[in-house]
């Protein structure tokens, strides 16, 4: 009997278009023998299902079930297309998790933890795992400039704590426009960390439970053509990508056992997409994304294509590895 997926999109954060776009892409590629496949919008003011034709039915938060034409429709797992709060922050995740249904990302607390940039770097310190200089302030502090500077130099990057897509980020190269930088990581959050710059080679690595086994997916070297890897560098076009990455097999086989080890460390499921930068040849992490794009263009599933795994069998076996 075919299972029913519902594939929430959407979410409450800037990057919902994104994650609509990456819902679209699951829900055209999951395999039809095997799966029936259900666009689920979450958005704040309504949680609905949605057809071919646009036509939208509420989602019973009860239970997390639909009624169509008289029948209740519940479903066997739900496959989580949300960039942000609520589908990568924890929310979604603690939700089904009472109402018993299995889900493709990770737990709560991993969701959670991944996505507060500052917690997750602090928690994997203690275990080797480099990172850049970082300060952190939160909305009200007073901001001494001279002690930012003197703590991570310059130039700088500032960035929002909790969002994703390069939302609030900036990177500065000057003290006098340092305020107005944290002005703009406040309009995204009330929590920022200020890291040093890291001047090195960027690479992102996929990590994922695929067949019941912990997999690490060809390393992807980002170019990007503007100051650093922003929104118009991610979707826009404005970087390279090469999968596999340019970099030395020992370059390769160190930020290989640090995504593993941070993926077994944080007890981590379902897909991971890490970044590092190299300096003086050791990975440095930057962040960890546990709900990563999944448009064909996006780098987890170039990954995948280059370790000959299709978006069918990508989807699929998420699928599969939630509902085990």
């Amino acid at each position: 009997m075919k299972k029913n997926i519902a594939i929430i999109m959407g979410g409450y954060s800037n990057e919902y278009q994104i994650s609509l776009k990456s819902g679209n892409v699951v829900y055209q590629t999951l395999d039809k023998e095997k799966y029936n496949a259900y666009k689920i919008h979450i958005f704040k003011d309504k949680w609905v299902y949605v057809d071919d034709d646009e036509n939208e039915q509420p989602i019973d938060k009860n239970d997390f079930s639909i009624t169509l034409d008289n029948t209740k429709i519940t479903f066997d797992c739900v496959f989580n297309a949300i960039h942000g709060s609520p589908g990568e922050d924890g929310f979604m995740q603690a939700y089904f998790d009472l109402i018993s249904i299995p889900h493709t990302s990770c737990g709560m607390y991993q969701a959670a933890l991944t996505f507060n940039k500052r917690d997750l770097l602090s928690t994997l310190k203690p275990y080797g795992i480099k990172s850049a200089e970082s300060y952190y302030l939160n909305l009200g502090d007073v901001v001494n400039e001279d002690e930012i500077i003197a703590k991570v130099g310059l130039p700088c990057f500032v960035k929002a704590n909790k969002a994703g897509s390069s939302f609030g980020i900036s990177k500065v190269h000057e003290k006098g426009n340092l305020k107005q930088a944290i002005a703009i990581a406040f309009k995204e959050d009330n929590e920022i960390i200020i890291e040093a710059f890291l001047d090195g080679t960027e690479v992102s690595v996929g990590v994922i439970k695929y067949k019941g086994k912990t997999k690490v997916l060809p390393i992807t070297e980002i170019i990007t053509e503007n100051d650093f890897f922003d929104y118009e560098a991610k979707y826009l076009g404005k970087s390279q990508e090469f999968t596999p990455a340019r970099i030395s097999n020992e370059m390769a086989e160190k930020v290989n056992k640090t995504a593993t080890l941070v993926y077994e460390i944080l007890k981590m499921k379902g897909f991971s997409r890490s970044e590092y930068i190299f300096k003086n040849n050791e990975p440095h992490l930057l962040e960890v994304n546990t709900v990563p794009g999944l448009t064909k263009e996006s780098i987890l599933p170039q990954q995948a294509k280059t370790a000959g795994i299709s978006l069918i069998d990508l989807f699929g076996n998420a699928i599969e590895e939630a509902l085990k």
